[in-house]
């Protein structure tokens, strides 16, 4: 069932033992969101907890930095920027058909908790739980502040992409006012490479493919490059996006090997292809600009099926 952000802060507020449930690899916005949720729920005196399949990047580690494992078993379960349970990784066994409320802003949404917050119209999930922790009545701290201003800043590319709205600039000036750190935030998000970053985008692009006359490039990256450049998966932040950086490109892909024959192929498009359409028809989803999915192929036999993929697309 589809609710608002009223009914969304009334549900949190009626529960306590709160699981909040991130996605695998995760960025800005899912730890933005959690981890705001978390600190928002503690005003409020309810015991929470934030849960990730994957280990939490160092670069984020200024958004749980006051976080304080507790021990319960949860009573109400929540995800955050989750559009799919398969994004949940290993833990989506653990809780398949458990998930209580889910707020999130991907159109390919699967509607799969009881209660969805969805709002497809916003750059981030952290605009949608700047509401609902505003409706809450809790007060949006300093810190509760970096978490959301991280949550959009990623999400929307620092406020370059097309999903931001007047709407996502007054919230961030509004974080701003409240105590967000926006200028650190960007540096570190946006203008801060580590030397394993520079060395694996370096291999990636000696890896550009392209096709349909130069407006689709393809790039890879092996686990034996991330073994070379010294990368781990807090260096790829961003990298899918820079296929499309390229002059002339309406779609970048880019393939992550996640294991022998296994890839993450994720998408980055300009009008008019819709990578939400496409990523669809391969069992992905996301957005219209941004969206993935994965595949389990050799590399080669990968990236035929993702060109062919886009086949209509370019055809039209």
């Amino acid at each position: 069932m589809r609710i608002a952000v009223g009914r969304a802060a009334q549900l949190l507020l009626e529960q306590d033992d709160i699981l909040i449930l991130t996605h695998q690899s995760p960025d800005g916005d899912t730890l933005g969101c959690g981890f705001a949720l978390y600190y928002a729920l503690k005003q409020k005196g309810k015991r929470a907890q934030v849960l990730c399949p994957d280990a939490w990047p160092k670069k984020f580690e200024y958004l749980y930095k006051e976080y304080k494992k507790e021990d319960f078993i949860p009573k109400y379960v929540v995800a955050v920027d989750v559009a799919d349970t398969k994004l949940l990784g290993q833990l989506c066994p653990q809780f398949e058909g458990k998930i209580q409320l889910c707020m999130d802003h991907h159109p390919s949404n699967k509607l799969y908790a009881q209660y969805t917050l969805l709002d497809e119209n916003t750059s981030a999930a952290s605009e949608i739980l700047y509401w609902v922790i505003k409706a809450m009545g809790a007060d949006i701290t300093p810190l509760i502040a970096d978490c959301l201003y991280t949550g959009i800043c990623t999400d929307s590319g620092c406020f370059k992409y097309s999903s931001v709205s007047p709407a996502t600039h007054r919230i961030a000036a509004d974080l701003m006012e409240l105590g967000a750190h926006a200028y650190e935030i960007n540096r570190d998000m946006f203008d801060t490479k580590t030397h394993s970053r520079i060395a694996i985008e370096s291999m990636a692009l000696n890896t550009v493919q392209y096709f349909y006359g130069g407006r689709c490039a393809v790039i890879y990256i092996t686990q034996q490059m991330l073994e070379e450049s010294g990368a781990d998966e807090s260096d790829l932040d961003g990298v899918s996006s820079i296929p499309r950086q390229i002059e002339g490109v309406l779609c970048g892909v880019t393939l992550r090997q996640k294991g022998p024959d296994a890839y993450k192929v994720s998408m980055r498009t300009e009008e008019p292809i819709d990578a939400s359409k496409v990523c669809a028809k391969m069992g992905g989803g996301g957005h219209k600009r941004a969206a993935g999915y994965m595949v389990c192929a050799p590399l080669e036999e990968a990236i035929g099926q993702v060109v062919e993929a886009l086949k209509e697309e370019f055809d039209n």
